[in-house]
C-alpha cells in the first residue's frame, strides 16, 4: 500500500511546478508538488511576465499583487534596448516602451518581477487552493502503469522515504529533466551554444542609466555579449553574459576557468567604466540552448516547461511558455479526474502545446542570433515576428500563429478580449472564463447552450452589456451567433445561428 495517494503528483516546484499546483487547485484539484530545493527560488533572476501570463495570473486572483510587487522592483512600462557599454553609445531600440502598442488587446499588462519574489506568491495562492508542497524532498524512482503512476519520495534531510501513488504525473523538474530521461525522452533542436554566466551584482548604476526607463539592457562590445537588468533603486542586478572576445570569432565557453576577478571585469567592460565599487554577490552557471522535447507525454507522465523545451533568454518567453503549458493541463487533467471527460481530452495537451511551444523556441533563437550573437548565422532561422503574436497569437487549430486582433473568435484562438460592464464596474470577456465552458451569445441570440456544464452569458441581455458594440465584430458573429468558450481561455465553438448541436 502506498504511503500517500494523491491525484496529480508533480516533480518540480518552481515556476512551472508552482504554477501546475496552482491553476489544478483552481479546479479543485490538491495536488503534491515536490522539489530537491528546500524553499523558492534564491537567485533574484527577472522574468518578464507577459500579457497572457498575466491574464492566466488574473484568472485565480493574483494579477494585482503581481503586478505590485513588480512595481516595487522595477520601473513600470521600460524599455528594451542595446548598447555598447551602459555609459557609452547606444546602439539600437527594440521596444521603447514594454506596453506600448499592445493595451488594447488584453485587460493586462507585461510586467517584470523577480523569480524570488513571484514564486512565493504563487505558492501562497498554491497552499490556499489545496495545495501539498514539499521542498527539500526529491523523487528517487518511478513506475507507471495503465491506472497510474508509483512514485518514491525523500526527505533529503532526514532520509525518510515514502512511496506515493497518483494517478497523473507532471515533470516541471527542469531543463536536465530526469524525468524525460528516465522515459527515454530525446531533445530535438539546436544544442548548447553557449556555457553562459548570470553574475548578480551590486553597484550604485543609478548615475549610467541617465534618466532612461530600461527593462532590459542588451551590451554588445568586444569584450562581451549579454544583457543587464537592472533593480530599483538602481543599486543592484545582474548581467548575463553569453560569449566573450572577438564577436566575429567568440568564446563560446564563459563558465570555464571563471573567478572573482574575471566576474568583475566583465560587469566593469558591461558598465563601461572601472571607477563603479561593484560588490558580486552570486554567481549562476547555465547553458544556452534552443531544443524542444520529441514527445510531451508517455503515458500519464506530461512534461510540462523546461522538461519540454528550452530555449535562450531573449524575448523573456520561457517560463511564460511553461506557464501556458501548464494552464492548458490544468483543466484538462481536472475534468478527467472529475469525471466530466474521457482521458482521451489528455491527447490534446501535446497536439496543443508542442507546437506552440516549438514556435516559442525558435522566435527565442532568431532574438538570440540577430541581437547578440550574429556569428551563427541567419540559415535555418525563423523570421522575427512581433512579440504579440508570439505572447497571444498561438493558435491551436494548426494555423500556427498569428496576430491576435484578427482572430475573431475563430476555433482554437485565444477568445478576444472586450470590456464589458456588469453591477456598475468593468469587466473584460476574459473575466467570464476560468472553470467552466463558458457560452458567450450576442443580444439576438435565442438558442439553448450545447449539453454539459456549460455557463451562458447572453452579452446586452440581462447583467452585462456591451457598453461600446465591441462585442459582436470581435468576436467574429452578428447579434444572433455565439461563441463556446473552453476553460483556459481558446475558443471551442463558433455558431452564426440559434442553431447548437448537442
Amino acid at each position: 500500500m502506498p504511503d500517500l495517494e494523491v491525484p496529480v503528483l508533480i516533480v518540480g516546484g518552481s515556476l512551472v511546478g508552482m504554477s501546475t499546483a496552482l491553476l489544478l487547485g483552481h479546479h479543485g484539484i490538491s495536488a503534491l508538488a515536490v522539489d530537491h530545493h528546500h524553499g523558492t527560488a534564491i537567485h533574484p533572476r527577472a522574468a518578464m511576465i507577459n500579457q497572457r501570463t498575466m491574464e492566466i495570473f488574473r484568472s485565480v486572483g493574483v494579477e494585482q499583487i503581481v503586478r505590485e510587487k513588480s512595481g516595487e522592483q522595477f520601473d513600470q512600462d521600460g524599455a528594451i534596448m542595446a548598447v555598447e557599454t551602459l555609459a557609452g553609445k547606444e546602439l539600437a531600440w527594440y521596444i521603447a516602451n514594454l506596453n506600448e502598442g499592445v493595451r488594447d488587446v488584453s485587460p493586462c499588462s507585461r510586467v517584470f518581477i523577480t523569480q524570488s519574489l513571484l514564486e512565493p506568491l504563487l505558492q501562497k495562492c498554491a497552499l490556499e487552493l489545496g495545495a501539498q508542497l514539499r521542498f527539500g524532498t526529491e523523487m528517487t524512482s518511478f513506475e507507471q502503469d495503465p491506472d497510474g503512476v508509483t512514485a518514491i519520495i525523500r526527505d533529503r534531510d532526514t532520509g525518510a522515504l515514502q512511496t506515493v501513488r497518483a494517478r497523473y504525473m507532471v515533470a516541471a523538474d527542469g531543463s536536465r529533466s530526469g524525468i524525460r530521461h528516465a522515459l527515454g525522452i530525446p531533445m530535438l533542436g539546436r544544442g548548447v551554444f553557449s556555457n553562459s554566466i548570470t553574475i548578480y551584482f551590486r553597484a550604485p548604476v543609478a548615475p549610467l542609466m541617465r534618466g532612461r526607463n530600461l527593462s532590459v539592457i542588451m551590451v554588445v562590445n568586444p569584450t562581451l555579449r549579454g544583457f543587464f537588468r537592472i533593480e530599483k533603486p538602481y543599486e543592484s542586478g545582474f548581467l548575463a553574459v553569453h560569449t566573450i572576445g572577438d564577436p566575429a570569432h567568440p568564446e563560446t565557453d564563459v563558465s570555464k576557468g571563471l573567478t572573482d576577478a574575471r566576474c568583475l571585469e566583465y560587469v566593469h567592460a558591461a558598465l563601461g567604466t572601472s571607477d563603479v565599487p561593484v560588490t558580486i554577490e552570486n554567481v549562476m552557471h547555465w547553458q544556452s540552448t534552443a531544443d524542444i522535447a520529441e514527445r510531451f507525454r508517455d503515458g500519464r507522465i506530461f512534461l510540462a516547461g523546461d522538461a519540454a523545451h528550452v530555449m535562450p533568454p531573449y524575448g523573456g518567453f520561457g517560463g511564460n511558455c511553461g506557464i501556458h503549458d501548464a494552464h492548458n493541463l490544468a483543466w484538462k487533467l481536472a475534468w478527467v479526474l472529475g469525471g466530466a471527460a474521457s482521458p482521451e481530452l489528455l491527447l490534446s495537451y501535446e497536439t496543443e502545446r508542442r507546437p506552440a511551444a516549438a514556435f516559442t523556441v525558435e522566435q527565442a533563437y532568431s532574438r538570440y542570433v540577430t541581437r547578440a550573437a550574429a556569428y551563427l548565422g541567419t540559415s535555418g532561422m525563423q523570421p522575427l515576428e512581433d512579440d504579440l503574436n508570439i505572447e497571444l497569437g498561438y493558435c491551436y487549430d494548426g494555423r500556427g500563429h498569428e496576430n491576435p486582433r484578427q482572430s475573431k473568435g475563430r476555433p482554437g484562438t485565444r477568445a478576444p478580449h472586450v470590456w464589458l460592464a456588469c453591477g456598475g464596474r468593468r469587466i473584460s470577456t476574459l473575466d467570464l472564463f476560468g472553470r467552466k465552458f463558458v457560452l458567450l451569445a450576442g443580444s439576438a441570440w435565442r438558442g439553448t447552450a450545447p449539453a454539459g456544464p456549460v455557463e451562458v452569458h447572453q452579452i446586452g441581455v440581462g447583467g452585462i452589456t456591451d457598453p461600446d458594440d465591441a462585442f459582436p465584430a470581435a468576436y467574429g458573429i452578428t447579434p444572433e451567433g455565439a461563441v463556446l468558450v473552453r476553460p483556459d481561455g481558446f475558443v471551442s465553438a463558433s455558431y452564426q445561428s440559434a442553431r447548437i448541436p448537442n
